[in-house]
C-alpha cells in the first residue's frame, strides 16, 4: 500500500490523541507505514469510546484495508518485538494454566514460553498486553510481548488445552442447576419405584388408575387453556413501544452461531447476516462448529468470510451439544452483549440495533432479550402452514403475554441477546439440556433477572416433513421433561425463588405442556362416544360431568382457534384462516413425539436429534 502524502499524514496525525497510550502511538504508526487511510482511522477512533475496552488493530481490520497478518507485523515492528507462530512450537501448558486456558482466549494471547527469567507471551491484541500486564506479571513473573494472528494463539491454546475447555463447557453450570447427574442410580430407582406403583395400581384397580390420570389430563387443560387466554390478553392489551434514543457510542456485541452438519448452509447464513447493519466494526460473529465435523469447516474455509467473522473448532467431549458449543465460543466473544443465531436464521437488519438501543433504555434486571421468531417457507404444505400458526401465536402472543404477567419466559433458541456479565455468572448453557434455551430462562429468573421480548423478527426455516418434525418437536418436549425435572429436585426453594404465581406458571408450562402430550390419547378416547362405542369412564363419571368435560374441549378448542386467528393477522402471513382450525390435527403428531422423548429420557437423554436445514429456503433468501 502507497505511503501517505505528508499533507494527509499531518491532518490525520492532527485527530490522533497525544501519543501516551500504547493504542495512539500505533494508530501514527500505521498511518506512516500507509496501512490505514485517514478516514479509516477517524472512524476507529469515533467508534472506539463505544468499547469497553479499546481494540483499536480489531476495529481497523473490520474496515478490511488491511489484512490481520499485515497490521499485527506492522505493530511488531513498532513496539520492536517478533511476530512468532505459537503452534512452532506449541506453547508450555502449565504457563497456560497459570492464567486459565479460557481467560487467555478472552485477552487473545497465549504465554508461549519462558527466555532467561522472563515469559514470552504471545497476543493478537498488542494494547490487551499493556493494558493487563499487571496481571500477567502477578501470574508469570517478568513478561516480554510478542505478536501472532489471533488464529494462531487459538490454535496453540486449544492444541495444548482443548480436553480441558470442552470438559469446562460441559460443567460450567452449577451441578444443582444442572441436567448432568440425569441418569445416574438414585434416580432410576426412583423412577423404577414409581413405574412399580403405577403398575400395580394398573393391575389392581385399571379403573382407578385411568381415571387418576384423566383427573390430570383435565387439569392441565384447563391451566394451559387458563394460561393462554390470560397471556394473550396481557399480550394485546400491551402499549406500543415507545420513542428509544439514539446512541452516540454503541457496544461491541458477539453473535455465536452453533454449526454442525450444516455445509450446505453455511454460505447462506455468511450473506444473510451481512445483511446485519451494525458497525462492523463493533460486531463479531463467532461460527462455533465441530471440531469433527470436516464438511462444514471445509465449506467455510472455502467461503471467504467478512473480517468481522471467524470460525472456532469445538474440541470434542463427552457430549455434542448446542449448548456445549455455545459455552466454548463464549470464551471466544469479545462483546459485553452475547447474540444467539440458529444457522438458518435470516434477521431483519436493523434487529442488533433494536437490541442495543433497548438494553440501553432498560434496567439492570432485563438480562435477556427475546426476538420474535417466524417462518419464511410458510406455504411449503401443510405442515409448514400449521407450525407458521403456532409460531406466530406463541411468539406473538403467549410469550409476550407471559413476560408482562411477570412469569418466568422459556426462551426460544435463536435470536436471543444477552447481557455478557450475566451468562457468565450464571455459568453459561447447560451443555447436558437438549432444550437450553427454556431451562436458561427459568435460571435468569431465579437469580433475580427478567427477560423482554423485543419487536424484531428472525426468519427460520419451518420443519415441515413429518419425521424430521417428529424428531425435532421430540428433543423439544424431552428437553422441557428434563428442565422441569431439574428444577424441581428442590420444589421449596424453587417456590421461594419464583415466588407462589411464577411458581404455578412454570408447572402449567412445563408440566402441563408434558403432560397433554402424554395424556392426550386419553382425551381423544371420549370422541369415541359420538360414534356409539361404549366408554368406561364415561359409564363411571355420569352424564353431568360428562357434558362438563366436553364443554370443557370445545372451549379449549375455541381458545386455541381464537389465539391462532389473532397471531396469524399480527404476523402478517396471508395465510387464510381457515388453516387454523386444522391445527387439531397437527398437534397428534406431538403425541408421537412426546412418547419418543420419554424413551429417550431413559435410554439416551442427552442425544441431540439434529435438525437438518437448507432444504426449503425461499429463492430470495437461498441467494
Amino acid at each position: 500500500m502507497a505511503r501517505l502524502h505528508p499533507l494527509d499524514l499531518a491532518t490525520a496525525e492532527a485527530v490522533v490523541p497525544a501519543p501516551g497510550r500504547a493504542e495512539d502511538r500505533l494508530a501514527v504508526a500505521l498511518l506512516r507505514e500507509g496501512l490505514v487511510q485517514p478516514e479509516d482511522l477517524l472512524h476507529s477512533l469515533s467508534t472506539r469510546p463505544g468499547l469497553s475496552q479499546g481494540r483499536l488493530l480489531d476495529l481497523l481490520r473490520h474496515r478490511g484495508r488491511a489484512s490481520e497478518e499485515d497490521l499485527l507485523r506492522a505493530a511488531a515492528r513498532h513496539f520492536g518485538v517478533a511476530f512468532v507462530d505459537p503452534c512452532a512450537p506449541l506453547p508450555d501448558p502449565q504457563l497456560i494454566d497459570a492464567l486459565g486456558a479460557a481467560d487467555c482466549l478472552r485477552m487473545g494471547l497465549v504465554p508461549w514460553r519462558q527466555i532467561g527469567g522472563a515469559t514470552v507471551v504471545a497476543t493478537s491484541r498488542p494494547e490487551e498486553f499493556f493494558r493487563q500486564r499487571a496481571r500477567l506479571e502477578q501470574a508469570l513473573g517478568p513478561v516480554l510481548m510478542a505478536v501472532a494472528a489471533s488464529s494462531g494463539v487459538e490454535t496453540a491454546i486449544h492444541a495444548r488445552r482443548g480436553p480441558r475447555l470442552a470438559l469446562a463447557a460441559e460443567n460450567r453450570v452449577a451441578e444443582a442447576e444442572s441436567a448432568r447427574g440425569w441418569g445416574r442410580p438414585d434416580g432410576l430407582a426412583a423412577l423404577a419405584c414409581i413405574g412399580l406403583l403405577i403398575a400395580t395400581i394398573l393391575w389392581l384397580s385399571p379403573l382407578l388408575l385411568f381415571g387418576g390420570l384423566l383427573v390430570l389430563a383435565l387439569l392441565s387443560l384447563v391451566a394451559s387453556a387458563g394460561l393462554k387466554l390470560a397471556a394473550g390478553i396481557a399480550a394485546l392489551r400491551a402499549p406500543p413501544p415507545g420513542p428509544v434514543p439514539t446512541l452516540l457510542h454503541l457496544p461491541q456485541v458477539s453473535v455465536i452461531v452453533a454449526l454442525y452438519g450444516e455445509s450446505d448452509i453455511a454460505p447462506r447464513l455468511i450473506r444473510r447476516l451481512s445483511r446485519l447493519d451494525y458497525p462492523h466494526g463493533l460486531l463479531e460473529v463467532v461460527l462455533a462448529v465441530e471440531a469433527e465435523d470436516h464438511p462444514t469447516r471445509a465449506a467455510l474455509a472455502a467461503t471467504a468470510l467478512p473480517p468481522w467473522m471467524r470460525v472456532i473448532a469445538v474440541p470434542a467431549g463427552r457430549v455434542k451439544t448446542k449448548p456445549r458449543a455455545l459455552n466454548l465460543a463464549l470464551d471466544h466473544c469479545r462483546g459485553t452483549i452475547i447474540g444467539i443465531y440458529d444457522a438458518e436464521d435470516a434477521p431483519d437488519p436493523d434487529q442488533i440495533r433494536k437490541v442495543v438501543d433497548r438494553f440501553h433504555t432498560c434496567g439492570s434486571e432485563v438480562a435477556c432479550l427475546q426476538g420474535v421468531l417466524d417462518y419464511y417457507n410458510p406455504r411449503t404444505n401443510w405442515l409448514s402452514r400449521c407450525f407458521t400458526i403456532e409460531y406466530a401465536t406463541w411468539f406473538r402472543l403467549i410469550l409476550p403475554g407471559i413476560a408482562r404477567l411477570g412469569l418466568a419466559v422459556p426462551l426460544g433458541g435463536t435470536t436471543l441477546f444477552f447481557r455478557r456479565s450475566v451468562i457468565e455468572e450464571l455459568g453459561g448453557w447447560d451443555a447436558h439440556n437438549v432444550t437450553e434455551d427454556a431451562d436458561l430462562g427459568i435460571r435468569l429468573y431465579r437469580h433475580g433477572y427478567r427477560t423482554e421480548l423485543i419487536d424484531t423478527v428472525t426468519g427460520e426455516e419451518a420443519n415441515c416433513r413429518v419425521l424430521p418434525w417428529i424428531r425435532q418437536r421430540s428433543r423439544w418436549i424431552k428437553g422441557y421433561m428434563m428442565t422441569w425435572a431439574v428444577h424441581m429436585r428442590r420444589p421449596a426453594l424453587l417456590w421461594r425463588q419464583l415466588g407462589p404465581r411464577q411458581f404455578a406458571g412454570f408447572q402449567v408450562m412445563f408440566l402441563g405442556s408434558i403432560l397433554q402430550s402424554l395424556l392426550a390419547p386419553l382425551l381423544w378416547s371420549f370422541w369415541l362416544l359420538p360414534f356409539g362405542v361404549a366408554h368406561p369412564l364415561a359409564a363411571a363419571m355420569g352424564p353431568a360431568v360428562l357434558h362438563a368435560m366436553i364443554a370443557l374441549f370445545l372451549l379449549s378448542e375455541i381458545v386455541n382457534i381464537a389465539l391462532g386467528v389473532i397471531a396469524l393477522r399480527r404476523s402478517g402471513h396471508r395465510l387464510s384462516p381457515l388453516w387454523v382450525p386444522s391445527l387439531h390435527l397437527y398437534f397428534p403428531l406431538a403425541v408421537l413425539a412426546a412418547y419418543k422423548g420419554l424413551w429417550e429420557m431413559l435410554a439416551r437423554p442427552f442425544y441431540w436429534d439434529k435438525t437438518r436445514h437448507g432444504i426449503f429456503d425461499p429463492a430470495d433468501l437461498a441467494k
